[in-house]
């Protein structure tokens, strides 16, 4: 089972807002996309990894870049040392989960 040093998350409003938090996120320290979650109408979480202070980084990074564009963060959380057993939820997110198998790729 994975263990992640650290897992960062922020929640928003929007696939805008979302992809540019996600971009502000991972150009500000050196952290992993591990997945996204549309939640419920429109709104959508996503996660990085990384170690405690570079998750810390990221996603004071996405909020800011969240805002700047006018909207609202609803949460956000960094998780250092996250019990093995959030893998459980983080691997139902893995992007890899996520996105569709392009033909050709399923091996």
């Amino acid at each position: 089972m994975k263990t992640y040093e650290a897992i960062g998350a922020i929640e928003t409003f929007g696939l805008v807002f979302v992809l540019e938090a996600c971009d502000a996120m991972c150009k500000a320290a050196n952290v992993e996309l591990v997945g996204y979650e549309n939640v419920a109408s429109g709104y959508i979480s996503v996660i990085v990894q990384g170690d405690v202070s570079a998750c810390q980084s990221a996603v004071e990074a996405g909020i800011t870049a969240v805002e700047k564009l006018g909207a609202k963060v609803y949460s956000s959380v960094v998780i250092a040392s996250p019990h093995g057993d959030l893998n459980k939820m983080i691997d139902r997110y893995q992007l890899s989960n996520l996105l569709p198998i392009e033909e050709g790729d399923a091996g």
